[in-house]
């Protein structure tokens, strides 16, 4: 290929990058501006730098003007190198939230100091290739091995458009060197019109490897934008379960309350169960002769002697005022009247004191697929039987 076709070549490969650039710098200035997410506002500002520097380097290869080429490499250094930087630093901020490789500060003064030097120490197009594509590309490569260290997820196809497109840096940077060979020079005489080809077809082979890169960072906030709404699904789910725990018990004497019965009912009602319902003698009159602070202390000792005499799976249940039911699986009566002896032994240890109170119990069995109000009707009446018992006694 001939100078005229390699510039053609070069000028066409060059104009499609630049369109390209120019959808994937809006893409992700709009994407940042809908999307909270950090890493999305440092690439915003990586592709804007991208832009920039090719539009100069195209303005320049349009013009052919040597005298632009210090501003242009200046430009176009600078825009590569900052573009590079942001990339990772937008990478990095989103595998560590809240993490930065380096400051806005350090990579502003890096990145102007580097160009400079570029600006007077690079003298023509070569060797601007060779230290800018050496540079993009060692850099972009260390970064996807430290990525592929840190054994983040969903970072696949990132990590492959970031090896890509250092690879193609590195690639670049050796058809640089490569030009500078004379055609006839063994042993890259085969070489040297390949590489010349390469160069000026490179930007079309970068345009590919920059829509990897968009597709990978696509994916991978997509994927932690994902990972978060399942993780903040999970939170709202357990606050859920914390306040209907909250909702289901007595805030007084730590019993289920009456409002989780049917819940209770259900899981117990295909194998049956044993209820006793409870009620305190006499509860009113210590209301009444010592206040209701004495009250509500002998409500919580009498249901802390519940949860203390039965089971701990077995449900205590606070049915209203001074009324406890208990709900047992596999308990059949005759155990259940030894726990009942329990209670009243524990409470007995406080007859001389203000909290003590007496208790009535009656007892129903609910057997498996009966109604349960049925059942609990049963054991209230057993209740009273047995409170009017006493009283008679």
């Amino acid at each position: 290929m001939d100078e005229a076709g390699q510039l053609l070549l070069w000028r066409w490969s060059t104009l499609v990058q630049l369109s390209s650039l120019a959808m994937i710098a809006a893409f992700f200035v709009l994407l940042a501006r809908t999307n909270p997410r950090a890493e999305l506002k440092w690439w915003a500002r990586a592709w804007a730098f991208n832009l920039i520097a090719i539009l100069f380097t195209s303005l320049y290869w349009m013009s052919q003007a040597d005298l632009l080429l210090p501003a242009v490499t200046l430009v176009y250094t600078s825009g590569k190198t900052a573009f590079t930087l942001l990339l990772i630093q937008g990478v990095w901020t989103m595998i560590r939230p809240g993490g930065r490789l380096f400051t806005t500060r350090a990579m502003t003064i890096g990145v102007i100091t580097y160009a400079v030097a570029a600006t007077i120490l690079l003298r023509d197009v070569t060797s601007v290739g060779i230290v800018q594509h050496s540079l993009i590309g060692v850099a972009l490569i260390v970064f996807a091995i430290v990525l592929l260290r840190t054994q983040a997820d969903g970072l696949m196809w990132l990590v492959a458009g970031i090896a890509l497109r250092g690879l193609l840096g590195i690639a670049e940077a050796a058809a640089y060197v490569l030009q500078m060979a004379h055609p006839s020079a063994e042993p890259w005489a085969g070489w040297v019109p390949l590489a010349r080809a390469f160069v000026s077809a490179s930007s079309s082979f970068d345009t590919g490897s920059e829509w990897l890169l968009v597709l990978g960072s696509v994916l991978a906030v997509s994927d932690r934008s994902r990972r978060a709404l399942e993780a903040s699904h999970h939170r709202l789910v357990l606050a859920q379960d914390d306040l209907r725990r909250l909702a289901d018990r007595d805030a007084l004497t730590g019993a289920i309350n009456r409002r989780a019965l049917g819940d209770i009912f259900r899981d117990v009602q295909k194998s049956g169960a044993l209820l006793l319902f409870f009620d305190l003698d006499g509860f009113k009159k210590i209301n009444d002769d010592h206040g209701h602070a004495v009250g509500d202390a002998c409500l919580k000792l009498f249901a802390t002697a519940l949860r203390e005499s039965f089971r701990p799976h077995d449900h205590v249940v606070r049915y209203g005022g001074d009324e406890f039911l208990v709900i047992a699986c596999g308990l059949d009566q005759t155990a259940a009247r030894m726990r009942v002896e329990d209670v009243t032994g524990r409470l007995l240890q406080y007859r001389d004191q203000e909290v003590w109170c007496g208790f009535s119990v009656g007892m129903a069995e609910l057997t498996a697929g009966a109604d349960p109000d049925a059942a609990l009707q049963l054991a209230d009446q057993n209740m009273y039987k047995a409170k009017n018992r006493d009283r008679r006694q």
